[in-house]
């Protein structure tokens, strides 16, 4: 394997395993992140200068958690200079479980990281960024785009939590069976948000979005009585499901109504409807079984013609009533212009404009300017357009308003 390939190598596995070192790391230096995060790293740096070399070792993820705790137990016994600080340190290295088993897998201890992030002695935005960094591996910069913060509010927001972790003596552990549903929220809104992020950019497809979604198996699996688990995982598939019609042959966005139906995951469509019809027998439905049956009507429509659209807006109107939003709004104003027209969403939507909520919001600019572009009043569209590619967060969606602007 040449050095090229190597790197590419590497690069799969820090996707992949990145999260694993670091929560064994976590779990082996008795909670001190920062120390694991830099062990992880430390060993990838490792593997980059050797593996060319000497090739790939028949157990890339154990040599990479062997050589992260060596790291941690060289920088742990030179900052033991006390006697006592040497024998807290040797009593402790006996307790340590191995990193790896006889057969080369390490533990998989990322459950107990997550919940260890989502603990309630952090605030939500804490828990879903320390969760998004140590679990994720996204950098600071990427998940104060996801958050649209300041990169340095960011970093202090992140290290805050980091020391509260480490102050409050938060335990890294999956809490017992009677406190899991007060975690629950937090690990679910971690969950989506790292789907999300992968989902809306392709190039993290792998690392986020299947990372995300394997984890919520794991999350349903472990708690089968709680249907939000199981309605955000069938969210999570039926979405994705339609990632491969998302872009054409030339990179560029499709829109729903563009897309080819016949390149959809009919294998997730199933598997995905099949999760929620399951979760939606509790007649416990919460945010995320509701957003999971608009999916599925989307996802089972032959196309956007015969879409349900007037279930859609039953669906948006229980949506707002248990998880009131602006953007809940806006949508559920989409679905009645399909449903009923243009006209009958347009005040809805100028309302919202008008309430200064969304100021920021590009897709409300862009779908103000597409309902008044049906009612015929293509200069006030033009200037809507204008403005959502003003505030469009990506190349691509600036690109697709550019489209739709010079097509008048």
């Amino acid at each position: 394997m040449g050095e090229e390939s190597v790197g590419e190598f590497i690069a799969g596995i820090y996707a992949d395993g990145w999260s694993r070192i670091v929560a064994t790391m976590i779990r082996f230096t008795g909670g001190d992140w920062d120390l694991a995060e830099e062990c992880a790293q430390d060993a990838f740096a490792r593997a980059l200068r050797t593996w060319p070399g000497t090739g790939v070792p028949r157990q890339p993820l154990a040599w990479l958690t062997t050589a992260a705790r060596n790291r941690a137990v060289d920088r742990m016994r030179r900052a033991s200079t006390e006697a006592a600080k040497l024998r807290e340190w040797a009593a402790m290295e006996s307790l340590q479980p191995p990193p790896y088993t006889s057969d080369g897998e390490i533990p998989d201890e990322r459950l107990e990281l997550m919940f260890t992030c989502c603990h309630p002695a952090l605030n939500l935005d804490a828990q879903v960024a320390l969760t998004l960094r140590t679990l994720a591996g996204l950098s600071t910069a990427e998940i104060a785009r996801a958050f649209l913060v300041p990169e340095r509010t960011m970093g202090q927001r992140i290290f805050r939590a980091k020391q509260k972790v480490a102050h409050a003596v938060i335990p890294f552990r999956v809490p017992p069976a009677h406190l899991l549903p007060d975690r629950l929220p937090a690990v679910l809104h971690v969950l989506y948000l790292l789907f999300n992020e992968g989902y809306s950019d392709q190039r993290h497809k792998t690392r986020l979005s299947l990372e995300a979604i394997r984890l919520a198996r794991v999350l349903a699996a472990l708690m089968p009585d709680e249907p939000e688990a199981h309605g955000m995982l069938a969210l999570m598939l039926l979405h994705d499901a339609r990632s491969p019609s998302r872009a054409d042959a030339a990179g560029e966005i499709t829109t729903l109504a563009e897309q080819d139906r016949s390149r959809w995951d009919r294998e997730r469509i199933t598997e995905g409807t099949a999760i929620l019809e399951r979760a939606l027998r509790t007649r416990r439905a919460g945010p995320f079984q509701i957003q999971a049956a608009i999916a599925a009507c989307h996802a089972t429509a032959a196309s956007t013609a015969d879409t349900d659209w007037p279930q859609i807006v039953g669906l948006y109107e229980q949506l707002a009533r248990v998880a009131p939003s602006p953007i809940v709004e806006l949508n559920r104003a989409v679905a009645l212009a399909m449903a009923q027209g243009p006209e009958a969403a347009l005040p809805l939507v100028d309302a919202l404009a008008e309430s200064g909520r969304l100021d920021g919001y590009h897709l409300l600019h862009a779908t103000r300017a597409d309902l008044l572009r049906r009612c015929g009043r293509d200069a006030e569209a033009a200037d809507c357009l204008r403005a959502a590619l003003a505030l469009a967060p990506t190349e691509a969606e600036r690109r697709l308003l550019a489209r739709r602007l010079s097509a008048g």
